[in-house]
């Protein structure tokens, strides 16, 4: 028996997450509270890129009616929002976009999240914006208010390994990992 493939789903390559909002769902100017998550992926991982490119186009042909909603016809892909977005451009003030590609991801239920073994991660200074993993997302036509487009849910996410942690927050795993100081003295 043949295992159904969803077209307009990704399971991305190595990537920062960044934006990290995967144990509270957040408000995010005035809407509904989500969780939420910025994929931040390099350039080089053009294997996710093209993965994404593809689950956008399917999304746009599964989604050709809600698209269309009331109008005569449907616009043109190039003519609607899109999820995948590029570091250089929209975010070229920040250092942990430059050279990548970034795709903001959000849902209203918690997403799964493990480690590397695909063990559950229930320790919540495990995530963090900052950390390398991978994302399992899925891409869906939106016409809502005349505002029509293609986005992006969040499914379930994998640690792969720890980053440099983002907004300036250090661990304090990191903080208290050597004993430099002396605090006794």
């Amino acid at each position: 028996m043949s295992k159904f493939v969803n077209p307009t789903k990704v399971v991305t390559g190595l990537c920062t997450f960044s934006y990290l909002n995967c144990w509270e769902p957040k408000a995010i100017e005035g809407g509904k509270p989500k969780f939420s998550v910025s994929l931040v992926i390099p350039k080089s991982d053009t294997k996710t890129v093209e993965k994404i490119n593809a689950a956008i186009q399917a999304a746009y042909e599964e989604g050709k009616g809600k698209l269309k909603g009331n109008g005569k016809s449907v616009p043109a892909l190039s003519a609607i929002r899109t999820p995948l977005r590029d570091g250089d451009t929209d975010r070229p003030d920040d250092e942990v976009y430059k050279g990548c590609w970034f795709i903001n991801a959000n849902s209203d239920t918690a997403p799964g999240i493990v480690d590397a073994e695909c063990q559950p991660i229930l320790t919540r200074s495990e995530m963090y914006s900052g950390v390398k993993g991978r994302a399992s997302v899925n891409l869906y036509a939106y016409n809502v208010n005349g505002n029509r487009g293609i986005a992006c849910g969040l499914n379930n996410l994998q640690k792969l390994s720890d980053g440099t942690p983002l907004g300036g927050k250090s661990r304090a795993e990191d903080d208290f990992a050597t004993d430099d100081d002396d605090f006794l003295n």
